[in-house]
């Protein structure tokens, strides 16, 4: 991480170990992550808080068809703007090092977005769009993938994924934990 006096005390870096699952020498190399986006606004304040925008200009978020959403849900304003915190703790779920309960539980947040708790015939209509673009498909194809979805995952049948069931889909897939991830 080079030399330099850090931002954060010893004390500080602890907590962050103790809260995340990063070493204290991954979360300096976050913080230098998070300056890096804006240094004129990050400076030495430990408290700023940046844009959406300028979040979205990290690598992996910045290709990532569900950026925004990935921001809006870690952000501790929920409007996609992110201060150290925010961004070290979406840095730590979306690392290796995290669980798959904890990535499935945040995914399932990412996916539903009228945040209603269930991945419903619109959530699910928006994750297709989003990760096959808007007009890849017509309106009778997009339903039948929804309608597979359902029939496949939708376990009680009410037309909507609970978390539990989504969950269930997640333990199924193989290539989950490498697919939701991003590295520093």
């Amino acid at each position: 991480m080079g030399q330099g006096k850090s931002q954060f005390t010893e004390e500080e870096l602890q907590d962050y170990q103790d809260l995340t699952y990063f070493t204290k020498r991954e979360v300096l190399y976050a913080h230098q992550k998070f300056k890096s986006l804006a240094p004129e606004k990050v400076g030495h304040s430990k408290n700023a808080k940046l844009p959406m925008n300028k979040v979205l200009q990290y690598p992996e978020l910045s290709v990532n068809p569900f950026g925004d959403r990935i921001c809006k849900v870690f952000s501790s304003s929920h409007d996609g703007d992110c201060t150290f915190e925010d961004f070290l703790d979406m840095m730590s779920v979306l690392s290796d090092a995290a669980p798959k309960s904890v990535k499935a539980e945040h995914a399932f947040r990412i996916f539903d977005f009228d945040g209603d708790d269930m991945l419903g015939v619109s959530d699910l209509k928006n994750v297709i769009e989003r990760l096959i673009g808007k007009n890849h498909l017509n309106e009778s194809e997009t339903q039948f993938l929804i309608d597979n979805i359902l029939e496949e995952a939708d376990l009680d049948d009410d037309g909507a994924l609970s978390f539990a069931e989504f969950e269930h889909i997640i333990d199924r897939s193989s290539d989950f934990m490498s697919v939701f991830r991003i590295r520093l």
